[in-house]
């Protein structure tokens, strides 16, 4: 298949016309029409249909859109590859990662591939563990720090992980002139109410809360970890946060107490086991970073 014209079905997808994505791509739209109906003829089975002014995928066209998303993915990631080759001397490397990655552990290695290899750009992205996985499948990207729970690990299928560090998991409370000394233990919470994250992290949080013989009442939900840490503040609730959270940000008014046993993986992952230079350079430095970082704790 050309991929001119499989950019041009994924454009269609993402703008909802022929005539925007025409517009997006820089084509005239005769052009690109004429592009598809060869792209439909090739496959042999209709990709768009017209509703009112602008067009739907078919159920075919659904299926080649996922697939080319991936396929032009990958072949931008190769030429990434191949321009790598020369030591490092020039490219660039992208990393998705999630957010209170990207505000300790990211800054250090951006800063120390930049001093190592100054030939190589870095492109930066924001994403959840589930939406930097994709990415990577996709192509999108050639890194993605992740992190999985206990009882919500992730789908690492096909793909090569780097452990990095074990972020320990804290309970939060408000700061009180009563408040105990010690390990939490999250049973003497059980009549609180509760902040939770997403929904991996609700998943550990219930998890955990019933292994100490409880369901934990969750009365609010955000992922924003100054937000938690301000309603928590204020004493509306009790949460269990990640240490790299309160790295990032630490809000007056809160006590932070260790939780036994508790924490999340932090982990690296690349597309198949041998990954581009610039990528291996990423992952070697994200390593170093999240442990060198762990002893100042």
């Amino acid at each position: 298949m050309d991929l001119h014209r499989l950019t041009m079905l994924v454009a269609v997808a993402r703008e909802g016309s022929v005539t925007a994505a025409a517009a997006a791509l820089r084509y005239s739209q005769p052009s690109v029409s004429h592009h598809l109906a060869l792209l439909e003829a090739e496959v042999g089975v209709p990709l768009l249909q017209r509703v009112g002014r602008g067009v739907r995928l078919t159920d075919a066209g659904t299926l080649l859109v996922g697939r080319a998303e991936e396929i032009l993915g990958r072949v931008e990631a190769a030429e990434s590859e191949v321009r790598a080759l020369a030591g490092l001397q020039a490219g660039r490397a992208r990393l998705a990662a999630f957010p209170s990655a990207l505000a300790t552990i990211v800054p250090e290695v951006v800063a120390r591939l930049g001093a190592e290899h100054p030939g190589v750009g870095v492109e930066l992205v924001e994403h959840e563990p589930p939406e930097a996985l994709a990415a990577l499948r996709q192509g999108t990207v050639d890194v993605a720090l992740v992190f999985e729970h206990d009882y919500a690990p992730s789908d690492l299928h096909g793909l090569a992980v780097t452990a990095v560090t074990e972020d320990p998991m804290v309970l939060v409370t408000a700061t009180t002139s009563d408040s105990p000394g010690g390990p939490a233990v999250l049973g003497d919470h059980a009549g609180s109410a509760w902040i939770a994250g997403c929904e991996r992290c609700r998943t550990d949080l219930v998890a955990r809360c019933e292994r100490e013989g409880f369901t934990p009442q969750i009365t609010f939900e955000t992922d924003d970890y100054v937000a938690v840490q301000a309603l928590v503040a204020a004493g509306v609730g009790v949460s269990l946060l990640p240490a790299l959270a309160l790295r990032a940000h630490r809000a007056d008014g809160v006590a932070v107490t260790a939780v036994p046993g508790a924490h999340r993986r932090v982990l690296a992952v690349t597309y198949g086991d041998r990954p581009a230079p610039a990528a291996g350079a990423l992952v070697r430095l994200v390593v170093s970073a999240a442990r060198r970082q762990a002893t100042e704790r």
